[in-house]
């Protein structure tokens, strides 16, 4: 039987593992709550740029060593920056993860930010940013969160502008990690083949030291929407609509889920069936939901040819109004079993139970189980569903982003104009 351990060291630090039987391999993170929310306007992409330099050297370990320690036994080590953590994570057989987990606590813990490595890791990550700007289904979504979240951290990219990570110094690193790597902003995470109690020991040896920083408050987020529309010669048209969406804490969690699901999660979904299969005006269309502490967002997303934008918008925002009245119950059953069988299918994964294990954590403090989840979402009922949308839609204030051959595309305020009719 699975079981779920959590133990937090004297310094707050939080250790949580779960036993999987059956399994040969493991997956370690180590969770830090901090990312691009969290940087000033001076400092934004120094997160991820932290994550980068994590792996170029400690005192002990050369980049090459620290990426052979872990291919050497057949593993896996990555990492991420969002706007809420910083995550990395290893994947290894049961034997290796004290050492996987040393690994780890070492980048973590003990980053040179060698100069010359300084130098090679900008260039990377402005490789990376010029990348995102030539890929126009991905630099859309940065551009409508920065109208949905104007002149704010919610608002930023997770990259950063290229020119300020041409100017990110030593200090500017080492000074982010002193603000903000305290221990009452860590969790380790663990799942699948391993030992709660040996685990905990070696954290606590590596770990125990580390002493809790000042508490520092983060900017709360403000939806305000506006729109950017950006003209340039290319093949499609790419739109991207946004709304508020609830956050974590939100009792409508559960239902807005549900109804983003049916709404354009996969091929059965309205905007799918409605917007691709009906009409042909997209060859993709997708509608998810994200979320943080004190907001969420609902966003909505699709491309096609510049003469048939103006179409698709239109009818994107009549699905919407229409689902906030007759969603039927077939439509959230769908959605319904597509969220139970995602999340179980999740964790199947040793990786999947950590990230969940370590998210939830954060997030409410405790470990639900799956079949408490599975509970609350039965529980949604299509009048919830309905009213969520309908909520959404009475207080929208829409964010808008389109790029590409967009210059006849409706505008912000006369989507809103209709969905408001």
């Amino acid at each position: 039987m699975n079981q779920t351990r959590i133990s937090t060291l004297s310094n707050g630090l939080r250790v949580v593992t779960r036993d999987m039987p059956g399994l040969h391999s493991a997956a370690i993170g180590i969770w830090v709550n901090a990312g691009c929310r969290d940087e000033r306007a001076d400092q934004n992409g120094i997160a991820h740029f932290l994550e980068h330099m994590a792996f170029k050297g400690t005192p002990t370990r050369t980049p090459l060593q620290i990426a052979e320690a872990i291919e050497n036994v057949g593993g896996y080590i990555n990492a991420y920056t969002s706007r809420d953590v910083t995550s990395y994570y290893v994947r290894v057989l049961s034997g290796d993860v004290p050492m996987a987990l040393d690994v780890l606590s070492d980048i973590v813990l003990n980053p040179i930010f060698d100069a010359r490595e300084i130098e090679v890791e900008r260039g990377v990550i402005l490789q990376e940013i010029g990348q995102s700007l030539d890929t126009p289904d991905d630099v859309i979504f940065d551009w409508l969160q920065e109208a949905a979240y104007p002149d704010q951290p919610m608002g930023r990219t997770i990259l950063g502008p290229a020119e300020r990570v041409s100017h990110f110094s030593r200090e500017d690193l080492s000074g982010f990690i002193t603000e903000h790597y305290g221990p009452e902003r860590m969790i380790v995470a663990a799942a699948g083949a391993v030992d709660h109690d040996k685990i905990l020991r070696q954290v606590e040896a590596t770990f125990a030291h580390l002493v809790q920083r000042a508490g520092t408050t983060r900017e709360p987020a403000r939806w305000k929407g506006a729109e950017a529309r950006r003209v340039k010669k290319l093949e499609q048209a790419h739109f991207a609509l946004a709304f508020e969406g609830p956050g974590y804490q939100d009792p409508d969690f559960y239902a807005a889920q549900i109804w983003t699901s049916a709404l354009g999660g996969g091929m059965s979904s309205r905007l799918f069936q409605k917007i691709r299969e009906e009409r042909g005006l997209c060859y993709s269309i997708f509608a998810q939901s994200g979320f943080h502490d004190d907001t969420g967002m609902v966003t909505i997303y699709a491309g096609t040819s510049g003469d048939q934008v103006g179409d698709l918008a239109h009818l994107t925002v009549d699905e919407l109004k229409r689902s906030a009245e007759d969603m039927s119950e077939a439509e959230i059953a769908r959605a319904r079993a597509q969220l139970k069988a995602g999340l179980l299918m999740g964790l199947e994964s040793p990786t999947g139970q950590a990230e969940r294990m370590a998210r939830s954590l954060a997030i409410w403090g405790r470990i639900s189980e799956p079949a408490e989840v599975a509970a609350r979402i039965d529980a949604v009922t299509v009048a919830d569903v309905r009213a969520h949308a309908q909520r959404l839609i009475q207080n929208a204030r829409p964010a808008l982003a389109l790029y590409g051959p967009v210059k006849g595309a409706p505008s912000r305020e006369k989507l809103a104009e209709r969905l408001a009719a």
